[in-house]
């Protein structure tokens, strides 16, 4: 499978959650059913896309038109603010105002891969910005990515949790390797390894391309 590198390297991030929620002692309240950053449109890279389609490709035909059907409809609600945006619905395109408008209008919705109780159909194939909301970060040349997840304050000692080390310079510099290769497999073109889209996008534009469902 071609995205089966980035998958890997997905795997090491899920390594560092792992390790930092079993240091905090029960007190991570982020697990697989737990959706609750699972709303609105938000950025997804190509390589991202790319292991989206894979595992799209994967599920049953009435899971995957269900998926389908939901994506098709968040993607027709965010036309409607942005009557302009077309395929392949770069981010990009939009820019970063318009976008930020855009997630802020739709940032109750439900992303189109939930199922009806809430959890992942995806969840072992599940996007880069997925696998980090739940912990902070830190990196050995002195970045801080704060715990994004919306709902932390609900829970006794989560929020106030330090940033777990994680080398990320080093894993960015392999994320581009994939990056630029999956790229070149989708626009034929490794310079446009920074191109970002939507779930929704990236799954109505991998059934526009596959013929499916």
């Amino acid at each position: 499978m071609p995205a089966q590198e980035y998958r890997r390297l997905l795997t090491r991030l899920d390594g560092w959650f792992a390790a930092g929620r079993e240091a905090a002692a029960g007190l991570v309240p982020c697990r697989a059913g737990c959706s609750a950053c699972c709303h609105g449109p938000f950025d997804v890279s190509v390589a991202d896309a790319e292991l989206i389609g894979e595992a799209l490709d994967r599920l049953s035909s009435a899971e995957r038109a269900r998926v389908t059907a939901r994506a098709e409809a968040l993607l027709a609600r965010m036309r409607v603010l942005e009557p302009a945006w077309s395929a392949p619905y770069a981010v990009a395109d939009l820019g970063e105002d318009r976008f930020d408008r855009l997630t802020d209008a739709l940032a109750v919705e439900p992303c189109p891969l939930l199922d009806e109780g809430g959890n992942c159909r995806i969840y072992a194939d599940r996007p880069l910005v997925c696998r980090m909301i739940g912990l902070g970060m830190r990196t050995p040349a002195g970045r801080t990515i704060d715990n994004a997840c919306p709902i932390q304050d609900r829970f006794p000692g989560y929020p106030s949790l330090p940033p777990v080390l994680f080398a990320l310079e080093g894993w960015e510099d392999e994320e581009l390797t994939q990056l630029r290769e999956a790229a070149g497999r989708r626009f034929g073109d490794p310079e446009r390894w920074a191109f970002e889209t939507t779930i929704a996008a990236a799954v109505v534009e991998h059934d526009r391309a596959t013929g499916s469902p």
